[in-house]
């Protein structure tokens, strides 16, 4: 009988390359990289993949987009060695499905009806907190996570929203979810990681 799967963790909001590095030795699976402007985590392209070009073998890089067009995507793209799109707007499934990288959706949640959103995207999908107006992840707020109680879905589901060592326990046993997106919960300021917050919460996943 195979044992239960191990959660994968992706670090978002990478600024630095020493966070990046220090993720990397940590063992985190995946690092994101914010190509949305108004957000404190943004980063540009072209020092993006100045990060992405040092990091060890085996890390899945992850471009955040926020309702792009499919020209800031290619632009995006001809500059950086993305592995994964992540979209974090309001991206219909036709604009989900016609992309050229593996693509992540975030669904914003709050209540159970909100969950039902998820089957309308043939594509791993990531559940996250509702943010204020023009706020697009990276807040440390949660949902009740009690609403994804027996949820399931015919590609991977990833959780975000305020997770960091004082929940991550909890995180750890709902069921059915493949990865943890964690941005907030490992920062000192926005866009900086800690590495003491990312060394214990990668201790607590194993």
């Amino acid at each position: 009988m195979l044992s239960k799967q191990r959660l994968r963790l992706k670090i978002c909001g990478i600024t630095r390359l020493e966070d990046a590095l220090w993720a990397s030795r940590l063992g985190v699976d995946a690092l994101g990289f914010v190509f949305y402007e108004k957000s404190p985590r943004y980063i540009n392209p072209a020092k993006a993949q100045e990060i992405i070009e040092q990091l060890p073998p085996f890390i899945t890089v992850v471009g955040l987009f926020v309702n792009p067009s499919q020209l800031f995507i290619d632009d995006v793209l001809d500059v950086c060695q993305l592995d994964v799109l992540q979209l974090h707007g309001e991206e219909t499934p036709a604009f989900c499905a016609v992309q050229s990288r593996r693509v992540i959706k975030a669904v914003p949640i709050v209540s159970a009806g909100d969950v039902k959103r998820i089957h309308d995207f043939n594509c791993t999908v990531l559940l996250d907190a509702k943010a204020p107006k023009d706020i697009y992840g990276g807040t440390g707020c949660s949902f009740d996570w009690n609403v994804l109680k027996g949820l399931q879905h015919h590609h991977p589901l990833i959780l975000a929203g305020g997770v960091d060592v004082s929940n991550v326990q909890k995180a750890l046993s709902i069921d059915n979810i493949y990865a943890l997106d964690v941005s907030s919960g490992v920062e000192s300021s926005k866009g900086i990681k800690d590495r003491q917050k990312m060394i214990e919460l990668c201790e607590l996943m194993n």
